[in-house]
Order: C-alpha cells, then structure tokens, then sequence
C-alpha cells in the first residue's frame, strides 16, 4: 500500500433514487461492519466498532430506515466520532436522478477542467505571493511532466519573486500525500526529518517526497490559511509546516480528520470509507485526529487572508526595512489597516468636483475620480487628505489645500516614483432665473 494511494480524497455523491428502491438494513450494516472490521488501521478498535455497530442493529436500530439515503446518512452520524474520515454513502447508478443526469465527466476531464486543484494563483499588493488550492490531486513523483505536478510548478514559479507567500487551504478537504510532500518540499530543507509516516496494520511508510521541489524557498516568509472546510491532507500540510516551524497558520481550527484511507463497496450501491492507515508526525509524535489544527493566529476564516497579508508585510518591514522596494510594501501595508478600519478627516464634499483632466464625486460614502474616458477608482481614506485606489494600493491621491483650508489641487502618486498634478477648476456661476 502506498501513501499516495492511502489518501484518497473523500468524494460524496448523494443521488436522488426511486422511492422503490429499498435497503434490507441489517444485511448492509453487517456488510459495513464487516469492512470495519477488516481494513480498519487499528485492528482492535476496529473490532469494536463493528461489534457496536451489529449489536445496534440486532436492536432494531436501523429497521426503519429502509431507504437507503437515510440508512447512508444514519450510518455516517453514528461513525463520524469514531473517526472522522468515516463516511458511508449510496448511489444507484442506473438512475442518478435530475441531478446528474447526462454523461458524467471523466477523471482527468474533471482535474484538468478545475486546473489540478490551484483555484488562484497570484501575486498580491506589497509582493505577496498567494496561492489559493482547492483539492491536492496526485501524481508520480518520479514523472516531472504528469499535468498536477506541471500545475503545482507553474504555481510556484509565479511567486517565485515575492516577499512572502499566503497558501490559502481554507477551502481544501484533502487529497493526495504527494502533492502535500511537494508542497512542503518547496519551503523546507531537503531531507529534514519532518514528514508525517503513516502506520498501517502491516508497515509504515513516509509522506516525504521521493522527488522534492528542486529550487525551495528556505527563508521565505510563509502563511498558511485554515477553517473548519480544511481536512484531510489538507490538514496534513499544514500541520507538518506549523510543527517544523516553518509556517504560521491563520484563521479557525480545522475539521480533524486524519487518518487515511478509501473508499470499500458495501453493495446495494452503498460505500464505506475506511481509514486503513494513521500519521504520525516525527516531531509532535501524533496527529490532529478530533482535535483539528489549532491556529497560531485565531480569527474568522472570511478574515484570515487579511491578517495574513497584514502580519506578512510587517514581518518584510521589520526583516528589511530600508530595502528598495520598502515604500511599496509599506503603503501596501497602510492600505490594508485602512481597509479594515474608520478613518475620520474632512467631509468628503470638500474633494467633489472638477480637476484639469479628472472629476471627483461622492457616492455611498466614498470618493470616486475619473480620469478622461477611463474606468473611474474608488479612493479610500488612509488618513486626513490622503487616499489610496481601492485595489491597487501603490497608487495614491493626495488632496492639497490652500491658505484658507479650500482643497485646490490633487496629486497622483505612484510607489513607482511618477507624479501626477491636477487643479481644481472653480464652480461655473450659477445661471439667472
């Protein structure tokens, strides 16, 4: 058995059956414990849950349910605080019902169409590299052109110039070791001890990649983004950076699930996924099974890409602060803290009207220019006269005033160096009745 085969991303399809199909209940709860029983990573506890499972059964627990779906969704409550990865679902594949009706995409139609799992990549305000994945898909590690490892490679390589690097997982539920252990490799010495080994009835096996990311960022500062959708191998990747040390992890626990496994056919359309194998990571000497991993930095998830940028810029600022590029990082920097917070200054009429070659106006509370036949930009107040574009916080306007306190000019500014002036025009007179 091999890890990149043991973790199998947890796929549930729900379909909608005929009414006339029907379960014989205790013939299929037998047939699950059973599986249970046989492929469960821990033998005895795998015992135990299936004895328990047939004792309720012979209770008559499970009697009533006999349409399949709700015996599927029964049986999921009942095991989910065993493990959990424990999960038992239903199909039947000659009717998928409304839902998916038509031809059903291939595997590698459905990876490719979802660019193996990289949902995001780019490169935010202040040089911050970001990558959002959504699902890690697996490859053979010894085949540098399978299309999941290109993706994870072209991913990397556009951050490949930032100051730090944001790995948004908030939305992942897990997949494959492989594409954990190359992930990791990319900010970790090679060959450091820090893999997860995963323990099986029979042998153990190592999640450290057998072909690592050739070019890793060592010193690079690093986050990486959590919520309670984070499962998995998902968790894994996670948990492995924050126990080396490596990465600082941001935003709610994650949803506990770490032991590997598959998918085992029960009949009657009915699978149970059972967690044949277990981590253990080398140096906290367990895992994250019921317990989730626990943010270094607790905030709303909806919050956590944020204060992750936020807590990434100050450690560029504080790492080097008179490098070249620091008023680019650091107006990056103001421009978040001003986004998340009430700036009080002027009334925002003092800025509205005409500009040599601009128009300012104010709407729903915000400042609006626009320049000739362009696309106008929201300005959003760092402090007293001065505003950053929304979305683009290396360009800034800064009103100045005159003797009397009457705004007479802005500047656009850029981090780049280019400076551009505009005076206001004085209000036409207003026409005779």
């Amino acid at each position: 058995m091999t890890v990149r085969l043991a973790w199998v991303l947890l796929a549930i399809s729900c379909a909608l059956g005929s009414s006339a199909a029907r379960s014989a209940p205790r013939e299929v709860v037998d047939q699950i414990a059973t599986l249970i029983e046989d492929n469960y990573f821990d033998a005895a506890r795998g015992s135990a849950i299936a004895g328990d499972l047939r004792a309720l059964a012979l209770e008559g627990r499970f009697d009533g349910l006999t349409e399949p779906q709700d015996l599927a969704a029964e049986l999921t409550e009942l095991l989910k605080p065993r493990d959990h990865h424990f999960s038992v679902t239903w199909s039947q594949q000659e009717d998928q019902g409304p839902v998916l009706s038509g031809s059903a995409l291939s595997v590698d139609a459905f990876e490719r169409r979802n660019a193996y799992g990289f949902r995001r990549v780019e490169m935010l305000p202040g040089a911050i590299g970001y990558v959002d994945v959504r699902t890690f898909y697996d490859f053979a590690s010894s085949r540098p052109d399978e299309p999941a490892r290109k993706a994870a490679d072209a991913a990397l390589a556009l951050i490949l110039s930032a100051d730090a690097v944001i790995i948004d997982l908030r939305n992942n539920p897990g997949g494959s070791a492989t594409m954990v252990g190359y992930l990791v490799s990319a900010f970790t010495k090679p060959g450091a001890g820090i893999y997860d080994v995963i323990h099986y009835r029979a042998g153990s096996e190592s999640e450290r990649p057998a072909d690592p990311y050739p070019r890793p960022r060592l010193d690079v500062p690093l986050y990486v983004l959590i919520s309670g959708r984070t499962a998995s191998a998902a968790e894994a990747m996670a948990y492995t950076l924050q126990a080396a040390g490596r990465a600082v992890i941001v935003g709610e626990v994650s949803n506990g699930a770490a032991n590997p496994g598959g998918e085992f056919p029960a009949g009657q359309g009915f699978n149970v996924f059972v967690s044949i194998g277990t981590p253990v990571n080398p140096l906290t000497g367990t895992n994250w099974e019921g317990k989730g991993v626990q943010p270094d930095v607790h905030v709303p998830a909806e919050q956590a890409l944020h204060r992750a940028q936020i807590l990434a810029l100050e450690e560029v600022l504080a790492r080097e602060p008179e490098q070249s590029e620091a008023l680019d990082t650091h107006w990056a920097l103001e421009a978040l803290r001003a986004a998340g917070a009430t700036r009080s200054g002027s009334p925002l009429a003092d800025y509205v009207g005409k500009y040599t070659g601009a128009v300012v106006s104010a709407d729903s509370g915000n400042l609006s220019l626009r320049r000739d036949r362009r696309p106008p930009w929201t300005l959003v107040r760092i402090r007293g006269d001065v505003f950053f574009v929304q979305g683009e916080p290396f360009r800034r306007v800064q009103f100045e005033r005159g003797p009397t306190g009457e705004v007479r000019r802005l500047q656009l500014l850029s981090s780049g160096g280019r400076s551009i002036w505009a005076r206001k025009l004085p209000e036409a007179p207003a026409a005779d009745p």
